[in-house]
């Protein structure tokens, strides 16, 4: 794997103007993930729009996120919450990481990291669910401290089949 060149970047609170960028981390990090794992009908009705609006209502509401921004452009996007149901499964943990996304062209520079620290600090009990058939979101968690519980549910909107991971 090639050096990966260091990187400055900020983290810091979204808001509401960050819509559009967390929105195009969001898109752009499940096409360049799942794409192959997707099919290609899913892309009809999962667009940046789609992303955008949503976006827009999650930051005008009540969710805190965590940006990391670099040279003024959204990179990363983060955030967790109280932990919740999934299927079948209530939350083993009080706090759940929702979402962590980071476009590949600053995977490996720390950003994930950051925002991971940002959102959980380290050593704070919690679960997250992951993509099961996510090899390098599941080494980076796994790196954190988080381990599959042996919770799994396939997730209607998208398909795929997500495992919980706890810490």
């Amino acid at each position: 794997m090639p050096a990966v060149p260091p990187t400055s970047f900020a983290i810091r609170p979204a808001v509401a103007d960050d819509a559009p960028g967390c929105a195009f981390v969001h898109h752009t990090s499940w096409v360049e993930t799942y794409s192959a794992l997707l099919p290609a009908a899913h892309w009809e009705s999962d667009t940046l729009e789609r992303r955008a609006a949503t976006w827009r209502l999650w930051l005008a509401g009540e969710l805190t996120v965590t940006v990391a921004e670099e040279c003024g452009r959204v990179v990363g996007v983060a955030f967790a919450s109280a932990g919740r149901r999934i299927g079948d499964h209530p939350p083993v943990r009080d706090r759940e990481l929702w979402l962590l996304y980071v476009l590949a062209a600053h995977h490996g520079t720390g950003v994930g990291q950051a925002l991971l620290d940002a959102v959980l600090p380290p050593g704070t009990p919690a679960q997250l669910w992951v993509v099961e058939d996510n090899p390098r979101a599941r080494r980076f968690y796994g790196r954190n401290g988080f381990r599959p519980d042996g919770a799994r549910d396939v997730d209607a909107w998208s398909g795929l089949a997500d495992v919980r991971c706890v810490r």
